[in-house]
Parts: C-alpha cells; structure tokens; sequence
C-alpha cells in the first residue's frame, strides 16, 4: 500500500477496477484496519480479499533496508504471495528502488535474461509509444539491450496486439558511424536478429514517429526521458492555464477551445499511460507512478491483467531463449 496516496488510491482504483470487470478477483495486502476505512461501510465486496501486511516501506527507504527490515511489508508480502501461486501477478505504487531489490530476490530472474527493465508506454502522434528500460538498469552491455528488445517486443505484442511490433534503438544521430559501443554492438545484433528492427532513432522520435512501436535504451537515458517528457506535459498544462485566466477575453477564449483543451489533456495525460511493466522476472510486477490518481492506478491494474492473461513470463521465457538459439546456429 505504498506511493503517495497509498489505500486512499489503491482502495478505490481495486473496486473500480472490479466494477468494470466482472470475472477478475483482486487482493489488497497490508493493514486491514486502514483498508476497511475505505471500504464503503467497511465491508468487503465479493471478489476482493485482504492479505494482511503490518510494514510500509517508506518512498525514501534504503532498497537495503526494505529488503533486510521489512520482511512484512506490503511490498514484501504481495511478492511471496505472486512466489508462492497464491497471487498472479503484483500492482504496486511503492518506492522503485525497493521494490527492484526486492522483485529479484524474492522471484529471481528468467533463464537467460541477464537484467530486468523496466517498460511503459509515452502518448505519441500514432497513440504511444514503448520504452525500456526506464530506470532498472543505468549501465548497460549491448547483450541487454539487444534483450530488452526482445522483451519489449513479446509485451507489446499481446497489449497492442501487435504480431511484429517495430523496434528502434535510441541514439544521438541515425548515422551508422555515430553512438557509443554499447548502442553500436546492439545495433548489430538487432540487424542481424528476427525482429521487426528499423534501426536508429532519436529523441523526437519517441513521440512523433509514426512507423515506430518500441524504443531500446539502457536506464538511465530512458528515465531521464520519461521525467523529462512528464515535466513538459505539466509544463504546457501550466502556461496553457494561466494564459487562459489571465483576463476576460482569455476567460472567453478558453471556453470557446474548451473541447480541443480537453481532448489535448486526455492525450498527454500521464495517467492514462500508467503502469510500467517490471519484464525479465519469474512473474508479473507492474510499478504504478507513486502520485497516481484512482483512474491511473486502475489503468495498471489493467495492464497487470493482461500480463497475466497472456502468460508473459512465458512468453519472455521462450523469445529469449528462441533468439540466442538463432544467434548461436546462425
């Protein structure tokens, strides 16, 4: 029950999310108490359970910490429930460093895949567009890039149903002579790979490519890409609000350009992209944004489901696995 709204957000995302979906069960892990407070009289709906949980992991705890000293934590407990087969799959909001550690200690990794990364989607001028990895890894071999895009391709595969998702590999120029050897190596093994590769891309790309479906970076890029592309939708949010209110004949203005304001906001609307798929483990863990809303917290519900549904780890499992046979044959 982490992030930071914890079941004031997760309590009411879980039976909207119910609402909408009526074969599905959920499970809500941590203090009981706290639950029942925003439960409507207190009472449980049918498909939906309590697993007690007596810890939090703090947004600012120490990984370390998380992992030595809160072996009862809602983190903790949600992830030995999704080991054990108790659970299919996890949703949490909670500190990302913390639960990293965590999801691979307690599910450890797929055969084959070296590093788990992380995969969300951006709005884009063909609906969005996917991008890993966003944080899980800073330092990266040309090996897990070219990793990633396999990953990124067998998920984006059954939540876009998209046979042959296309792939780019972000670079500071679509030169061939350009990037470093980590970006250089990996180009080579996309190009000689399967996979539906179109090359290098570069920044603007993420949102105004039309012919593409997947961004590979390593981590460290990509996060700074996505904080950065979150700070200028709320920038433009910002200016667009006070240009409006700045007198009456603006006032007018903006009631005129009411609809395209609106339609504009849903599209760069972090929420409705929230739910970044932790790939690579031995089970389904999707990171919810810590500030996000009952709408955006329901959206990685979601997206956690059809994880499950389609049976990703699996699917990760043999696409890794069928592509170092390629490379290793070829």
């Amino acid at each position: 029950m982490g992030g930071d709204h914890g079941v004031s957000v997760v309590v009411p995302a879980a039976l909207k999310y119910l609402r909408q979906n009526q074969a599905h069960r959920l499970v809500l892990v941590g203090r009981e108490a706290d639950i029942r407070q925003h439960l409507p009289g207190g009472e449980l709906p049918g498909r939906l359970a309590i697993h007690p949980a007596s810890q939090v992991v703090g947004m600012d705890e120490l990984a370390s910490n998380a992992l030595r000293k809160k072996k009862d934590s809602s983190m903790r407990v949600a992830l030995d429930l999704v080991k054990s087969g108790e659970v299919d799959g996890c949703v949490s909001a909670g500190n990302t460093g913390a639960l990293m550690a965590t999801v691979r200690f307690v599910l450890k990794m797929l055969p084959n895949v070296a590093r788990p990364a992380i995969i969300t989607a951006l709005p884009a001028i063909n609906d969005r567009t996917w991008m890993l990895d966003l944080g899980a890894n800073v330092d990266c071999t040309a090996e897990h890039l070219y990793q990633f895009a396999v990953m990124g391709s067998e998920l984006v595969t059954v939540l876009d149903d998209l046979p042959a998702p296309r792939v780019g590999l972000l670079n500071v120029g679509q030169e061939e002579i350009k990037g470093n050897e980590q970006v250089k190596g990996a180009h080579e093994l996309l190009r000689n790979s399967d996979l539906n590769y179109i090359g290098y891309v570069e920044g603007d790309d993420i949102f105004m490519n039309n012919t593409l479906d997947i961004i590979v970076t390593d981590g460290f890029v990509g996060n700074v890409a996505l904080k950065t592309s979150e700070g200028l939708a709320k920038m433009i949010k910002h200016y667009l609000k006070q240009g409006f209110g700045q007198n009456l004949y603006a006032k007018l203005a903006g009631l005129v350009a009411l609809p395209v304001l609106r339609t504009l906001g849903r599209r760069i609307d972090p929420g409705r992209y929230n739910g970044a798929s932790l790939l690579g483990l031995r089970g389904v863990v999707v990171k919810s944004h810590g500030s996000a809303d009952v709408n955006a917290y329901c959206n990685a519900i979601g997206i956690a489901v059809k994880a499950v549904e389609s049976d990703i780890a699996a699917r990760i499992e043999r696409g890794v696995g069928a592509h170092l046979t390629n490379r290793h044959t070829a």
